[in-house]
């Protein structure tokens, strides 16, 4: 049986940021990943922004890890050279019935340390933005962009750079709580056991598929999975906004957004589409909402201009008629299993927050 100190599941940007953690403070590190690649699922599929901290609920995880996270990332980004942009959104009122909802968007906002919104009348977003439409808007200075993928790559090579080991095509099946640690049942090219003193399952989408199939953790302890799929359209040609465009936020997400990458190019989404199972492609005929959800802000948007380009899938905690539930990280002292501990619906700001959410793993794990 393979001995080892700490295995992290799931080689995602919360997971190589957490191996990054644990291997900078001296612990023994593989992570264990099922595809061929790091990033393959949530990692991948999002909007690659840095969020700010506006929208969570005061003293939730997703408050606090988000607007720690956020200043810690761009940090990072800045010392190691991962390109990324603080370019700034507005989140747009299109009607005057929305301005009351700014306010309380930018009172809840400066519950959670984000005291930089701004205001902006009508002419205020049309000196920013010519082509938005809004009858008013809050600008966020502190939100930005950035290559999730050179990201997700730093963060694998300062692991490395300090010991850690990553392991693909390395399934992890399930396992069993001993008295001697965590024995995991390892599929793959080379199957077998590992017993390990401390497992982290940051395994995202399958995280609470993982978590049941561990032998000794309460059924109570593992919340029911719900994914809501986003799907996003590029915009053809070049757009002229400088900044990201959000609406007044709906239920389940933050509405059919505008962002842009790094080289300018403007896409659409994410929606809202609750399914069963799985799956990645994109149906071309849900573009005909989208012209009518971004014409709202941008009236501009010609017949045509929207073509079908990828999807995510958020790993929601709740149904479509449940609000939305906060990031669950539960160690030992929570669920009762030695040296486990379990990252359940690390949907966005997952990303934004992922060096904070590694300090938050690393402070549950002890020695």
């Amino acid at each position: 049986m393979e001995e080892i100190d700490c295995v992290v599941i799931g080689a995602g940007v919360v997971g190589l940021a957490v191996a990054r953690a644990l291997a900078m403070s001296g612990r023994e590190v593989v992570v264990l990943e099922a595809a061929d690649a790091i990033g393959t699922g949530t990692s991948s599929r999002n909007s690659e922004v840095i969020h700010a901290g506006i929208y969570y609920p005061q003293g939730s995880l997703k408050a606090r890890l988000c607007v720690a996270g956020k200043e810690a990332l761009y940090a990072y980004c800045a010392s190691h050279g991962v390109p990324h942009r603080r370019c700034g959104k507005l989140i747009v009122a299109t009607t005057p019935a929305q301005v009351a909802t700014l306010e309380s968007i930018r009172a809840k906002a400066s519950a959670n340390g984000v005291d930089d919104l701004r205001l902006l009348d009508r002419d205020g977003v049309a000196r920013l933005e010519p082509e938005v439409q809004a009858a008013a808007a809050l600008l966020s200075p502190s939100t930005g962009i950035v290559d999730s993928h050179a990201l997700m790559l730093a963060l694998q090579g300062d692991a490395e750079a300090a010991g850690a080991m990553v392991a693909f095509v390395t399934p992890v099946l399930g396992g069993r709580a001993t008295a001697e640690g965590l024995e995991l049942h390892i599929g793959g090219t080379e199957p077998g056991t590992w017993r390990a003193r401390t497992v982290i399952n940051s395994a995202g989408l399958h995280a609470q598929a993982l978590a049941g199939a561990i032998e000794g953790l309460a059924p109570a302890h593992v919340p029911p999975t719900f994914y809501a799929k986003g799907n996003y359209f590029t915009l053809s040609g070049r757009a002229s906004f400088s900044h990201l465009i959000y609406p007044v936020p709906e239920s389940a997400g933050l509405g059919v957004h505008l962002t842009l990458d790094l080289n300018g190019q403007a896409r659409f989404g994410p929606d809202v589409e609750w399914i069963p199972h799985i799956h990645y492609p994109v149906d071309p005929a849900r573009g005909d909402a989208f012209y009518t959800a971004v014409r709202k802000y941008w009236p501009g948007l010609r017949d045509g201009a929207l073509q079908p380009d990828y999807a995510g899938i958020r790993p929601k905690l709740g149904g479509p008629d449940v609000a939305a539930s906060d990031f669950v990280i539960e160690g030992p002292a929570m669920h009762g299993v030695p040296g486990l501990v379990n990252l359940f619906g690390i949907e966005s700001p997952g990303l934004t927050a992922s060096l904070a959410i590694a300090d938050h793993v690393v402070a549950l794990c002890g020695r």
